[in-house]
């Protein structure tokens, strides 16, 4: 598969009022639809490794709007030779990403994906939650469920912001490729292997729940183990053993220490400076031992660090390494003690969108026209697959989308209008950036 993008293509003239006016319309004449197709998602889990019956979902849109459907695995030898490839601990020979694209009669038009990643964060202890987190409650403006807002709001938005061109009595004139993708919330190998596909255009919209805003900057993201190896005694004679929890708490403080220092360097980095807290180091899960009464030969922790753009995973993962090994050196507290780090998801450097690109001068009017009220822009110190784009793909990518709460948490939430009005100033987008004539 290869798409490249309209090199030939001419900016389109600014949408005449009665067209804005008939996509606005559209919209809102099929807001209901499209929250009864975000729920059916929402209502169908698709954690990793179980995305199969929601992509069957999607593949299903595409195929009932005439769009051309390329389904497949995305394990291959050049998506793990890259560079971006975050090491996968799941079989890519089940997964799957799914791509409908749409191709004009007439192709005069500037090209355009549309993206946005089908899986999900783990739910949690399902009694924490309000309500069951696979149904799909509207209730005061809001829709709540898992992955409501990050980001099945946002697929399916995409979905009829395209859909409104045509309800709108008019036809596209540039080529749209419509991406629902896997494993954002663990690797960005999904969008990565988009890409690898050949799928490129003049620009990206990723519709993630980004508080009807734009995403100036975001960081990159390392993922690992660290296990640390200890002696095991009877508790009888701890002072004979040497306790493999007890010095993973060493190996916190370090990498703490590390943070600190990476956060106080936040000045250097443009976006990045008014942040109080750009980069996090999080302890994501911690086990160790095989009984009470042994003092415990190891203990692993699972850890998730962030880094700035233009800070290379290579540079950033040499200088953990040292930070762990210093921690692991023998001192007047403890003896020298192994410490192994393994990669095991995000490989991922961060990326910025820097200002000018038509692309974001058209999403600064469609804003807008949508919302009477300007558009604004923000650093995020979150992953997203933006980072893709720019950096495999130098491709203007806009990430893009509507008011959420409690994403990643319990009572995951989206907001019902927020939705509306960002599909409203997407499918303005879409149409003026590819070009319209009446169908």
């Amino acid at each position: 598969m290869t798409a490249t993008p309209n090199a030939t293509a001419r900016p389109a003239s600014p949408l005449a009022p009665d067209v804005e006016a008939r996509i606005l319309a559209a919209v809102d004449a099929r807001f209901d639809e499209q929250l009864a197709r975000t729920a059916e998602l929402v209502e169908t889990p698709s954690l990793r490794g179980g995305e199969e019956p929601a992509q069957d979902l999607m593949a299903r849109y595409f195929g009932e709007r005439g769009l051309d459907i390329d389904r497949w695995t995305i394990g291959s030898d050049e998506l793990r030779a890259h560079h971006g490839f975050g090491r996968c601990t799941v079989d890519y020979d089940t997964m799957t990403n799914v791509v409908g694209t749409y191709t004009p009669a007439v192709n005069a038009g500037r090209s355009l994906i549309l993206n946005g990643h089908i899986d999900v964060v783990p739910e949690g202890p399902e009694s924490q939650w309000s309500r069951s987190p696979w149904r799909a409650e509207m209730r005061d403006g809001w829709m709540y469920g898992r992955g409501a807002g990050d980001m099945k709001a946002g697929l399916i938005a995409n979905l009829f912001a395209f859909d409104a061109i045509r309800a709108a009595g008019l036809e596209l004139t540039g080529r749209v490729h419509l991406q629902s993708v896997v494993e954002e919330e663990c690797t960005g190998n999904g969008s990565l292997a988009a890409l690898l596909r050949g799928y490129t255009a003049d620009a990206v919209i990723i519709s993630e729940p980004e508080e009807d805003s734009l995403v100036r900057a975001n960081v990159g993201v390392l993922w690992f183990t660290a296990r640390v190896s200890g002696n095991p005694t009877h508790p009888r004679e701890m002072g004979n053993g040497f306790n493999a929890i007890d010095a993973a708490y060493g190996v916190v403080a370090a990498l703490r220490e590390l943070e600190q220092r990476w956060n106080d360097d936040k000045a250097n980095h443009p976006y990045f400076e008014d942040l109080d807290h750009p980069i996090n180091v999080n302890i994501g899960g911690i086990s160790g031992g095989d009984w009470p009464s042994s003092v415990p030969a190891w203990c692993e922790l699972r850890v998730r660090v962030a880094t700035y753009p233009g800070v290379s995973a290579d540079a950033a993962w040499a200088e953990i390494r040292e930070t762990v090994a210093l921690a692991a050196r023998a001192t007047a507290e403890h003896p020298k003690f192994d410490v192994e780090l393994t990669p095991d998801g995000f490989w991922a450097e961060g990326y910025v969108l820097e200002p000018g690109s038509d692309a974001e001068a058209l999403l600064e009017r469609t804003h807008r026209a949508a919302f009477g009220r300007e558009l604004t822009t923000f650093t995020t110190p979150g992953y997203l697959d933006g980072r893709v784009f720019v950096n495999y793909g130098n491709l203007p990518t806009l990430v893009y989308g509507p008011v959420s709460e409690h994403i990643h948490g319990f009572d995951e939430r989206v907001n019902l209008e927020s939705v509306r009005r960002c599909t409203q100033s997407m499918a303005l987008f879409i149409a003026e950036w590819c070009g319209v004539r009446e169908a």
